[in-house]
């Protein structure tokens, strides 16, 4: 199974957790009891909120993706009481059905100002979680948590693997298309690039500019050869939709990608505005791979020493560049040109 799905099934359990405790809660501050009704209204409203939020929106976030905030929590707001109606009241008629409640006894319960009082708490429960997500959303796929938990309060030095992706051009391509429209294209280059990075486990570190930088922990970037597929992948999803580019933009993007791994030191930085940062001499030198990009007339650049450790090269080829001394550095690194020769989804797993 796909990175993305393990861990949309793993948030969509913690929110199903989640509900059925807020369930409890509201049981036992409403009757001063527990049975098993807090669980039966509790989970299968988290698992309704979770199917929507984590595989039916990101779905439609294509149509969604000009709608204004206020439209977006308007529509939300409605599709969420509706369902909740929905489940409350298929709850309440299957746990009629056992007690032998009578048709108009059920009727009136769900009409009832008890009713009302569950479907407000419900909305409540979901505006936090809502609220979780799209925070954890803000921050980084992943991040949130790892503030929570105090992952990185102290520096902690660990293995990690870089890649500096950069649009080739952009200065001319920039002044050709004035800034507003610029950074128009860039936002919807920049969405092309989020599945990519769910399905092989990446982490965005950064964008500055017209360049994203993203990360993986070495197991994970290593693994079927994540870190090369997510670029292809990129890749392909730009070629499919240069069409779009070229009509609405007047220019096919075209993207060049540095890749090397090392040691880095991990922190949380900062006070009033937090963010968890890496610091070592691995980052400088992907950048400075990257460079070497438009010097050689390649779209992709892997190090000697990542290009080793990869486990698959399987639907790849390989290509020997040179030993270059980088800008800054006193030793030579060996680049190698590297190449997908079959669609990047069809690389064996």
């Amino acid at each position: 199974m796909q990175p993305h799905f393990i861990s949309k099934f793993k948030t969509l359990g913690l929110i199903c957790l989640f509900t059925s405790l807020a369930g409890v809660v509201y049981q036992l501050i409403d009757q001063d009891r527990l049975d098993r009704k807090s669980v039966l209204i509790g989970f299968p409203l988290g698992l309704a909120f979770g199917l929507l939020e984590l595989f039916l929106f990101p779905k439609a976030k294509t149509h969604f993706r000009q709608w204004s905030f206020t439209g977006i929590l308007v529509i939300k707001s409605l599709l969420y009481t509706t369902v909740i109606y929905a489940v409350t009241v298929a709850v309440a008629a299957i746990d009629g059905l056992f007690r032998g409640r009578t048709i108009g006894e059920l009727l009136a319960l769900v009409t009832s100002s008890k009713q009302l009082i569950l479907v407000v708490y419900t909305l409540a429960i979901y505006s936090l979680l809502v609220l979780f997500l799209q925070i954890n959303h803000l921050l980084g796929q992943g991040v949130l948590w790892k503030f929570i938990m105090g992952r990185y309060h102290k520096p902690r030095e660990e293995e990690r693997i870089f890649m500096f992706l950069d649009m080739k051009s952009s200065t001319t391509i920039a002044e050709q298309l004035g800034h507003v429209r610029f950074y128009t294209l860039l936002n919807e280059i920049f969405h092309e690039i989020s599945e990519p990075v769910l399905q092989t486990g990446a982490e965005i570190y950064q964008y500055v500019g017209d360049e994203v930088v993203l990360t993986w922990q070495v197991e994970h970037g290593l693994k079927n050869s994540n870190c090369l597929k997510s670029f292809f992948m990129f890749q392909e999803n730009l070629l499919r939709n240069s069409d779009h580019y070229l009509r609405n933009f007047g220019v096919k993007p075209v993207f060049k990608a540095g890749l090397h791994f090392g040691k880095v030191v991990s922190a949380q930085i900062g006070d009033l505005k937090r963010e968890i940062v890496y610091n070592g001499d691995v980052l400088n030198t992907t950048s400075r791979i990257q460079d070497q990009c438009n010097k050689y007339g390649r779209d992709c650049l892997v190090s000697e020493q990542l290009m080793n450790r990869l486990e698959q090269k399987n639907g790849f080829r390989w290509e020997r560049i040179d030993k270059v001394l980088l800008r800054g550095k006193e030793t030579e690194v060996e680049l190698y040109s590297v190449i997908n020769i079959q669609p990047a989804s069809r690389v064996p797993d």
